[in-house]
């Protein structure tokens, strides 16, 4: 049993490991980065994700912009490719998240 979350503000899942060997009974071990973390603080600003986050409904306790929901590759299309790898026994959202962050901070 494993935990592979998404990002701050999406899905993270609850699976159980399918033992394949040509993956060494292995599987990914969250959404993983699109991006660098360079280039998400040099992209990405509060202002549009601190709406984001609103609107899902999570509250972010710390986090930098390197770690936005932007910066990681989507979640559902990561679950997508390792069905040969776990099979998904539930998934549940994000509502609160401490992530270390880089010192920038969504305004309360």
């Amino acid at each position: 049993m494993a935990v592979i979350p998404g990002n701050m503000a999406d899905a993270a899942f609850i699976v159980r490991g399918k033992g394949n060997p040509e993956s060494l009974n292995s599987a990914s071990h969250g959404a993983g980065r699109a991006m660098s973390r360079t280039a998400a603080k040099k992209k990405f600003n509060w202002g549009s994700w601190r709406d984001h986050l609103k609107q899902k409904n999570v509250r972010l306790l710390a986090g930098g912009l390197d770690e936005v929901p932007g910066a990681y590759k989507n979640i559902h299309d990561v679950m997508a490719a390792q069905q040969d790898l776990v099979d998904v026994v539930g998934q549940f959202m994000p509502k609160i998240v401490m992530m270390c962050g880089d010192g920038s901070r969504p305004e309360d």
